[in-house]
């Protein structure tokens, strides 16, 4: 079956900026917050406690979210405040966060320990990892459909990390910008990493306009950025999100090395390999300030916090994980991963 891919973006009046379309409801509850952000209408509670993890749940929230990033077409800015709003928001959220605390395995509840254990890489092929699968026996289609998944992150790479900084101090605040000054183009807008994944998506034939992919994305996607952004926004929470990012930086450099040796398998052009060969080298450095001045520093000045940057970390490998599953379990099958599979055009395979 064809499927036609998402309307295309439309841009601002007098603007080239283009602004995200709203994606299509899930549920109950992305169907009442869809109407809240055209109406600013108070929304009744669902009849149900959704799944936590599931797509109306997630789907919600991500537009919830999204909000305090670039929103969407047609929906006036101010909903980002709007109070009825944030108090659904709360809710979704609060269920998503106690559902974490209730079953991500914490094997360690020191940070050190936490962000050491993710130094020891897997001894051969990992059957479990998405980037071992696309190195050693991906097909290109896949790595198509990985890319635009991972779009609804990479497209505001560093974005949801940049909120912890006023909430930092010292050593962990120096260090954190130091990082994000490299993520955002050390001052030069064509290497942002941002943009640096808008070619590689060019280069593998997709659609690189911001939040396009929204629709096709499963709800193990949506969590995974979910997550960042409830971290990001909450204060409370400010130990926890140092926990991800330092998971992201720790983890980035053999991973964008398997990923770019799959794209040179695959044989994509130097857009797509150079958006990962800019990752193994500049994380690698980046995994290093991130443990000894971003979390050393956070826990020099606040040591409460390790609980929090340990629980961080391991939220983060857990929906990562459930994401991988997803992924694989779909590719092994001969299946697209996604909800509405790419058009031939941009390299999907069709189900």
């Amino acid at each position: 079956m064809r499927h036609q891919p998402p309307t295309p973006h439309e841009a601002r009046p007098g603007s080239d900026v283009t602004t995200p379309q709203l994606p299509s409801p899930r549920g109950e509850l992305s169907a009442a917050v869809l109407s809240g952000l055209h109406e600013g209408r108070p929304l009744a509670p669902p009849r149900e406690a959704p799944d936590p993890y599931g797509d109306d749940l997630q789907l919600a929230l991500y537009m919830l979210y999204e909000l305090h990033y670039q929103g969407f077409e047609g929906v006036p800015d101010d909903r980002e405040w709007d109070p009825n709003l944030l108090a659904v928001r709360r809710s979704l959220e609060q269920r998503f966060l106690d559902a974490l605390h209730s079953d991500v395995p914490q094997p360690h509840s020191d940070a050190e320990q936490a962000l050491g254990a993710l130094l020891v890489e897997p001894t051969g092929h990992d059957d479990a990892s998405v980037s071992h699968h696309l190195q050693r026996d991906g097909e290109l289609w896949q790595f198509r459909e990985y890319a635009a998944l991972r779009s609804l992150y990479h497209l505001k790479e560093a974005d949801p990390h940049a909120w912890v900084i006023p909430r930092l101090r010292g050593r962990a605040k120096a260090g954190m910008v130091a990082i994000e000054y490299d993520e955002f183009g050390a001052g030069r807008a064509e290497e942002i990493h941002a943009r640096l994944f808008s070619d590689l998506m060019g280069d593998l034939g997709l659609e690189t306009a911001y939040g396009h992919y929204l629709d096709a994305a499963p709800a193990e996607a949506l969590a995974t950025v979910n997550l960042m952004s409830l971290f990001g926004l909450h204060r409370a929470l400010r130990g926890a999100l140092v926990g991800h990012f330092a998971t992201v930086e720790v983890t980035s450099s053999p991973g964008s090395r398997r990923l770019a040796a799959a794209l040179r398998r695959m044989g994509a052009g130097a857009a797509a390999q150079r958006f990962y060969d800019e990752h193994v080298t500049a994380d690698a450095v980046h995994e290093q300030v991130v443990r000894h001045e971003v979390v050393g520093g956070l826990l020099a000045d606040e040591p409460h916090l390790g609980a929090d940057v340990a629980f961080g970390v391991h939220a983060t490998g857990f929906l990562e994980e459930r994401l991988n599953a997803h992924l694989l379990k779909a590719w092994r099958q001969q299946h697209s991963a996604l909800r509405t599979p790419l058009s031939d055009t941009e390299g999907g395979r069709r189900t």
